[in-house]
């Protein structure tokens, strides 16, 4: 869940105060496809919609609208209070709650009699879920999905949960609309009160001090993180646990570029633990998108591309620090798995699987011992050692969630295998479970394509390529790279957010432009194309005109040319994916140093500046902007790659781990500032800077790596 202050305390009281008198219950919460009948007793507005998740409620007996002028003109023409509800196709509790109220006539009744009735796909429209949220978690202290939040006719929450009950939900809806008939001056009040916190919650005021960037606060940040460290089980101290790659790639560059031990072996245990853990698919490769325990066991088992993107990025570059065999397989298999579950071809990557099959949550992935020891046979044994069958993969009901938990030397001396036979073994396990598993009726997928989180994955295969020099991701990585940047692309320069069935649709969010920005600069990285360095830098020029706040130094997360909504949010806190105002402001970090473009650089300096303080009081929440806050206090070393075997130098670089660092390159001369000057006929030199100041160059890598201290 999103961490945030409460800034507003008024706010906060009097919402406790409506709450208490609605008796209000709220929980975390997630869905499920519901076959499509040939003949629907009801059909709503919804049923034009393209997002899946909007789909799955189009012959719900509620009149539900998307979100839009007709059902916001509706609400003030009939004076009718707005429910908000907001969820996504992959999520269990917002199917519970369709099951149990939405599909209910006597429940839909009484929301159509009293409420324009508005579904949001979370993933469609992040900007009206950020709103909402927030108004909830200013309430209750916390948020999750369904989210329902109830507004008055022109947006303004009053009130709102996550997942209800159906008694509970019937008995909010009937005194909600009592008290907005009978008291409608109190829930205004409610309302202005609320937004007025909602509006307050991220505010930024630019920070006038000196950009002065110090070990010492990220020093400070960590040993308060150390605290919430898990030391047995890896990641925090708590359950649900998140994978949060972008904390662990924080946490693995700090311990390497300041020798903290105990923080480098806390990432290594994490990443371990995850990669054994039924968080992780064993057969199939993949991350489920967190772990209900904290053992890593019991995932929620929806998977989605965000978090597999990120993830192949972790364990890329984890691989090139620690070289354990384990985590470049662990990036290899959950790109096997994003290739074929997630991806339409052309480059173009799906969003997410469901959690539930057959109206159960897991089945699809789930084993009994019995189905097990009939599909594999003689291979039995060694499947129930290697993943803990009726052990600790033992879950409910008979079922076992395939799982690790020790390293395969243990098995082989176990069973007296050679390590071929053993290799060889495992994989004939898992292919023929694969086989098996593929038959059965498979999760609910989610084919709308984002253009932020196909830019996720294009990083991940852009380092899975620089990790592994594994020709195949690049070449993928530039057919997404081409979707982006051509598909997605509107005709003023912007992108649109949303890709399905032909049509690309919904103005971009600062998100699809941030990171796809650093994504094509990681390309470049990996192919000394030009080309992606002009897209990038093109729109960080478009992202300049549209998102930009001059008073603050920050970006708003919606463009300037969206309709309005009650609040136009920043988005500051790093969480699942990196926020993207700490992904833009490393964008423009990298884009700035390349381009050697002093105002990307003050920007970023800018936007950090603002970030420093808050930093130290909750690391996990700020990681990404602790990676930026690594390249302003450490050396940045600029590394150009100049002469006809450029890339054969990159790639004998690429092989050793220096966090911090951009690499350049160039077969012939270039213009640009750190390449100018730097080609020599006949030959391909390194040459190592900090700050535009070379050292001498050298054709010898190990030359190179003495220069780089």
């Amino acid at each position: 869940m999103k961490r945030f202050k409460i800034k507003n305390i008024n706010v906060y009281l009097v919402s406790i105060l409506f709450i208490s008198f609605l008796l209000f219950e709220s929980c975390i919460s997630q869905t499920q496809n519901k076959p499509m009948m040939e003949q629907h007793k009801y059909t709503n507005h919804l049923v034009d919609q393209t997002s899946p998740y909007l789909l799955q409620h189009a012959h719900n007996p509620v009149n539900w609208y998307p979100w839009g002028e007709e059902a916001l003109q509706k609400a003030k023409d009939e004076n009718k209070m707005l429910l908000v509800s907001v969820g996504y196709s992959a999520c269990h509790w917002c199917h519970v709650m369709e099951h149990e109220s939405f599909e209910d006539e006597e429940v839909a009744q009484l929301m159509n009699a009293h409420f324009v009735c508005i579904k949001v796909d979370r993933e469609e429209r992040p900007d009206i879920d950020q709103i909402y949220m927030t108004a909830v978690q200013l309430m209750t202290g916390s948020g999750g999905w369904p989210l329902n939040c109830f507004a008055l006719p022109d947006g303004r929450p009053f009130y709102g949960g996550t997942y209800f009950p159906k008694t509970r939900w019937m008995d909010i809806l009937e005194k909600l609309a009592i008290e907005y008939k009978e008291r409608p001056e109190k829930v205004e009040e409610y309302a202005n009160r609320l937004t007025e916190g909602v509006i307050q919650s991220d505010v930024m005021i630019k920070n006038d001090q000196p950009k002065d960037f110090q070990l010492e606060t990220l020093d400070e940040m960590v040993i308060r993180w150390k605290g919430s460290f898990d030391k047995l089980e890896g990641g925090g101290n708590r359950a649900p646990k998140f994978p949060l790659p972008n904390n662990y790639i924080f946490l693995m560059r700090y311990a390497a570029l300041g020798h903290h031990q105990f923080v480098d072996e806390h990432v290594k245990l994490t990443l371990d633990k995850m990669a054994f853990g039924g968080i992780y698919d064993q057969i199939g490769g993949g991350f489920a998108r967190y772990s209900t325990d904290k053992l890593w066991k019991v995932p929620h088992f929806e998977k989605m591309l965000y978090d597999n993107a990120q993830l192949i990025s972790l364990y890329a570059e984890a691989h090139t620090r620690y070289r354990k065999d384990l985590y470049k397989q662990i990036a290899d298999q959950s790109i096997a798995f994003c290739l074929r579950d997630l991806y339409k071809g052309d480059g173009i990557f799906y969003s997410a699987l469901d959690a539930d099959s057959e109206g159960e949550e897991g089945k699809y992935y789930v084993w009994k011992e019995n189905e097990l020891k009939q599909v594999l046979g003689d291979d039995y044994r060694l499947a129930s050692l290697y993943y803990n069958i009726g052990q600790k993969a033992d879950w409910e009901h008979g079922n076992n969630i395939l799982l690790r938990n020790r390293p395969d030397e243990a098995i082989l001396s176990e069973l007296d295998l050679d390590k071929e036979d053993f290799e060889a073994g495992i994989n004939r396990i898992n292919k023929k479970l694969l086989e098996v598993r593929e038959d059965r009726i498979a999760p609910g997928l989610d084919d709308k394509s984002l253009t932020s989180w196909n830019a996720l994955m294009l990083k991940g295969l852009a380092d899975a390529y620089i990790a592994f020099n594994e020709e195949r991701y690049l070449e993928i990585a530039k057919q997404t790279a081409k979707f982006i940047t051509r598909t997605q692309r509107k005709a003023d320069g912007g992108l649109f957010h949303n890709y399905k069935n032909g049509t690309s649709n919904i103005n971009g969010y600062l998100e699809d432009y941030s990171f796809t920005i650093e994504a094509l600069v990681r390309m470049y990285e990996a192919t000394f194309d030009r080309h992606w360095l002009n897209e990038a830098d093109a729109l960080t020029q478009y992202v300049m005109a549209h998102f930009y706040d001059t008073e603050s130094g920050m970006f708003y997360f919606t463009s300037d040319l969206d309709p309005s909504l009650v609040a136009r949010k920043m988005e500051l806190n790093d969480n699942v994916i990196p926020a993207s105002n700490s992904s833009m402001a490393n964008a423009l970090f990298l884009l700035g140093t390349i381009l050697d473009n002093q105002d990307y650089l003050e920007k970023s300096q800018v936007m950090l500046n603002n970030i420093k303080l808050q930093m130290v009081e909750y690391g996990s929440g700020y990681s990404n902007w602790g990676n930026l806050m690594l390249k302003e206090i450490y050396p940045l070393y600029e590394i150009a790659i100049v002469g006809s075997n450029s890339q054969e130098k990159r790639i004998q670089m690429e092989q050793y781990y220096i966090p911090n660092k951009i690499v350049l390159g160039s077969t012939k001369r270039s213009d640009l500032a750190l390449l100018d000057g730097k080609y020599v006929d006949g030959e391909t030199l390194y040459y190592v800077c900090v700050n535009k100041a070379c050292q001498l160059p050298t054709s010898e890598i190990s030359e190179a790596l003495k220069q780089i201290k």
